[in-house]
């Protein structure tokens, strides 16, 4: 059901929410409240993306592409949602903390977990016809990250062409 302000001038502030749910499951106060009471969702990406610099103009102009993009930007988010939700939920449960933006903390964001990847990277050279190939930088939080999100880190441990050669190649 859609309702018009009957002041608009006079309502400073308000919030539009589209819901399925009917008036007589839940008042709107209630929806409201249930609403702000999330405390993980994509709408603070939103506030992210709403940056200028955040994401360099894109022009397109037919509806499916459009639609597309935000499809897109919306799993990302969400992602980037779970990434954060997972950490700090094995953070808690595991009395561990990460360098946060103001010292240690066990409710990191997803911008500072994915931030602690940032001094690793992979080494690949050739010498004559031998491949050396090292992982640099790897630190222990990087590896309680992925312990965090499930994901084997053994990958960091051990290099080899062979796991190289998997993940360089082209579709």
């Amino acid at each position: 059901m859609v309702e018009a302000l009957a002041n608009p001038e006079e309502d400073k502030g308000w919030t539009v929410l589209a819901t399925t749910v009917g008036a007589e499951v839940c008042t709107d106060a209630e929806i409201l409240e249930a609403y702000q009471e999330q405390h993980t969702t994509v709408e603070p990406g939103f506030r992210w993306i709403k940056n200028p610099a955040a994401i360099a103009p894109v022009w397109l102009e037919k509806p499916e592409r459009i639609a597309a993009l935000a499809m897109l930007t919306v799993v990302g988010l969400l992602v980037y949602s779970v990434i954060q939700r997972q950490v700090r939920l094995y953070l808690r449960t595991h009395d561990q903390q990460l360098p946060g933006n103001k010292g240690l903390t066990a409710t990191p964001t997803a911008a500072v977990v994915l931030a602690l990847f940032s001094q690793v990277a992979l080494v690949q050279l050739w010498i004559e016809e031998h491949e050396v190939v090292q992982i640099a930088g790897v630190q222990p939080h990087p590896l309680l990250i992925c312990d965090a999100l499930g994901l084997d880190h053994a990958w960091y441990a051990a290099p080899s062409a062979h796991k190289i050669a998997q993940c360089s190649q082209s579709p």
